[in-house]
C-alpha cells in the first residue's frame, strides 16, 4: 500500500478497508518498484544499486535495529523485498530530517510493536517535524542573507564596469 492509496478514502468494494490500520510500511512518497510484488528478493548489490546506499550500510542497518528482519535465500544471502525498500526509502527521508539515528531504531522499533504505539510514533514524528520547521526557518533566513549579497556584488559589480567603460 502506498501514501497515496493509505490516504485517498476507501470506495464501495474496498476489500482492503481495515488494512490501513494493519499496514504501517511507513512509504514517504510513491515509488516504481523495480519488480512487481511476489517477483520482489532482491540481492543487497541490487538495493545498493537502486538506494545509492552502500552494502555496509545496509549491514549496518541490520545490525542496529533500523532495518526489519530481512530474508535470507537458502545460501544465506540477505533478500530484500519491495517493502525493504520501501522502509529505507523512508529512512532515508528520515536521515535528510536530521533524526538522531537512536530515534529512528527507536521508530522501527515502535513500528515493530504494533499499533499500539502508534501515539509515541506519532510525538517522534511531530518532535522532528519541529525541527524541520526549525530548520527551514534557518535557511529561508540564510537564503535571504545570500540573495542581499548577491544582489550587493551585482549592482557592485554594474557599478565598476559603467565607472570603467562611460557610455
Amino acid at each position: 500500500m502506498t501514501l497515496t492509496q493509505r490516504l485517498t478514502p476507501p470506495g464501495p468494494g474496498d476489500e482492503h478497508v481495515g488494512d490501513a490500520a494493519q499496514d504501517d510500511s511507513c512509504v514517504s512518497v510513491e515509488s516504481a518498484h523495480p519488480r512487481p510484488d511476489g517477483q520482489d528478493r532482491y540481492t543487497i548489490s541490487e538495493v545498493v544499486a537502486h538506494t545509492g546506499l552502500s552494502a555496509h550500510t545496509l549491514r549496518w542497518y541490520e545490525r542496529i535495529g533500523l532495518m526489519p528482519h530481512i530474508d535470507r535465500s537458502h545460501t544465506g544471502q540477505r533478500r530484500y523485498s519491495n517493502r525493504d525498500l520501501e522502509w529505507l526509502a523512508f529512512v532515508g527521508k528520515l536521515r535528510l530530517t536530521g533524526m538522531a539515528v537512536a530515534d529512528m531504531v527507536r521508530y522501527a522499533e515502535l513500528v515493530r510493536e504494533g499499533d499500539h504505539t502508534y501515539d509515541e510514533r506519532r510525538a517522534l514524528l511531530c518532535a522532528t517535524r519541529e525541527n524541520v520547521q526549525a530548520r527551514i526557518s534557518e535557511l529561508r533566513d540564510t537564503l535571504a542573507v545570500l540573495n542581499f549579497k548577491i544582489e550587493f556584488y551585482a549592482e557592485a559589480t554594474a557599478v565598476s564596469e559603467r565607472a570603467l567603460h562611460p557610455a
